[in-house]
């Protein structure tokens, strides 16, 4: 009888996601991983998700594997995936804001596999459809623009081999880089954002952290190599230059970037300014 019972069980489960199916039209079905722990997960996670006959998802609490099914032509799994996310729970394509997974019962905080380096006081924002935000490229810009001007300032310092400075301005980006709302950021630079935020982070920690130069312009190999990523897909309102040395770290070269068209290295400053040369130019 319990076999019997749980087959039923199974059929009526399946017949209600079938029935549910049968009112999205141009029906797109993926499974994606989201992070929870619990029942209450389970509920939050759909409820987020869901949008009738548009979207629905189906999150399993033991693997944590979510079935997300949705109307193609009215809406995509990262709208979908950006929205739970904004109600607290990462997935592999999206990082909730801190703000957001701090807001959850003690029993849905749920270890994250890719914990911030530092918490952002990010604010959760109304979301009453699952449109995503329509930002123009000035906005863009403009979320970002604080990052882009302690970015080159740390560059500037590394120029002039100023090791103290470079640190304060390293401290400047990391608040910069804090205060980004990025539930605010268009779909493609909010990808871009969410592959390189922890690097960032890590990378202007280190640099903060201390005062030695040869150190500092290690970290901002890395740093300029992410920063390029982000700047490439924001579209910055002004011209940036991206530049390569072809000496530093042992030959294998290095690149930055800067607002000037005049090489000015930072991995060598006084010792070689001009070594170098302009490999894009970015408008």
């Amino acid at each position: 009888m319990k076999s019997i019972s749980k087959i039923l069980v199974a059929i009526t489960l399946l017949l209600s996601f079938t029935a549910c199916e049968a009112q999205i039209k141009n029906t797109k079905t993926e499974t994606v991983k989201i992070y929870g722990n619990c029942g209450m997960c389970e509920t939050t996670i759909e409820k987020a998700g869901k949008l009738k006959n548009v979207s629905k998802v189906d999150w399993n609490k033991d693997t944590k594997m979510a079935i997300i099914t949705y109307d193609a032509k009215k809406t995509n799994k990262d709208a979908i995936l950006k929205k739970i996310a904004l109600s607290g729970y990462d997935s592999d394509n999206f990082l909730a804001p801190d703000a957001a997974y701090n807001k959850l019962p003690g029993c849905c905080q749920y270890e994250r596999a890719s914990k911030p380096v530092a918490k952002a006081k990010t604010p959760m924002p109304k979301m009453d459809t699952m449109a995503m935000p329509k930002a123009t490229v000035n906005n863009e810009v403009n979320i970002l623009q604080p990052v882009y001007d302690a970015y080159f300032l740390l560059k500037d310092a590394l120029v002039k081999t100023d090791g103290n400075t470079a640190s304060a301005k390293a401290k400047d980006l990391q608040n910069a880089i804090n205060a980004v709302k990025m539930e605010k950021l268009a779909m493609d630079v909010h990808l871009v954002w969410m592959k390189v935020l922890n690097d960032l982070k890590a990378d202007v920690e280190y640099i903060n952290s201390t005062k030695d130069v040869a150190k500092q312009r290690d970290y901002f190999m890395g740093l300029s190599k992410n920063m390029y990523s982000l700047i490439k897909v924001s579209k910055p309102a002004e011209t940036i230059y991206y530049d390569h040395c072809p000496m530093y770290n042992d030959g294998k070269g290095a690149d930055w970037l800067s607002k000037e068209s005049a090489i000015k290295n930072p991995y060598y400053g006084s010792m070689m300014l001009s070594c170098g040369k302009t490999v894009e130019t970015i408008k």
